[in-house]
């Protein structure tokens, strides 16, 4: 049992959060865990992104090689396209579908997405606006982990269990807001299969 998972977005979109849920979940579960993770610009709006490992079996190295990666979980779908020479190919494309445009010349977002399309598995989802209907416009990163949990070698109540502990000392709304956005970005996934 093992997922190797590329996660990718912008500074200040939750990616580690992402990857803190899946690791504490992961590790609640007796499961090796190796995570490499570049944040340099990422508190001017540059690219962030995480290599996460986990496996019942020892893992050797923190970094993915080129198509191995079992997922790419992105909360910025031009981010994802970045990192597809690392996806498997029978790997999954998990991503946003709202950009975060940050440079001037963002490719048009019909191109982008249709790129996505041309992958053998892929789940797109607006977790923008679906993290604003739910009325925490934050919670965009648990909505495409959501959508993610399907695919996950983990439990998704221990997703469940880790957001209540990773986000439990702001309070009992902020764990629910969250837990609801993950049921949400689950659902669409559960539909799409």
């Amino acid at each position: 049992m093992k997922n190797d998972i590329i996660l990718a977005g912008v500074g200040g979109q939750g990616i580690l959060s992402i990857a803190a849920i899946i690791g504490l979940a992961a590790v609640d579960m007796g499961m090796h865990l190796k995570q490499a993770e570049v944040h340099g610009m990422s508190q001017r709006g540059g690219d962030v992104q995480s290599h996460l490992r986990i496996s019942d079996e020892e893992i050797a190295s923190d970094l993915i090689p080129k198509g191995c990666a079992d997922m790419i979980i992105s909360v910025e779908p031009m981010e994802s396209l970045r990192y597809l020479p690392w996806l498997s190919p029978d790997g999954y494309v998990i991503t946003n579908t709202t950009p975060f445009v940050n440079i001037p010349n963002y490719p048009e977002i019909g191109k982008v997405l249709d790129i996505v399309q041309q992958q053998p598995h892929y789940v797109m989802l607006d977790c923008d606006t679906m993290a604003k209907e739910l009325e925490s416009a934050k919670s965009a990163n648990m909505v495409v982990l959501g959508a993610a949990s399907p695919f996950l070698c983990i439990p998704f109540e221990r997703l469940e269990a880790a957001v209540a502990k990773l986000f439990g000392k702001k309070g009992d709304a902020v764990v629910a807001l969250n837990i609801k956005a993950l049921n949400a970005g689950r659902q669409v996934a559960l539909n799409s299969k």
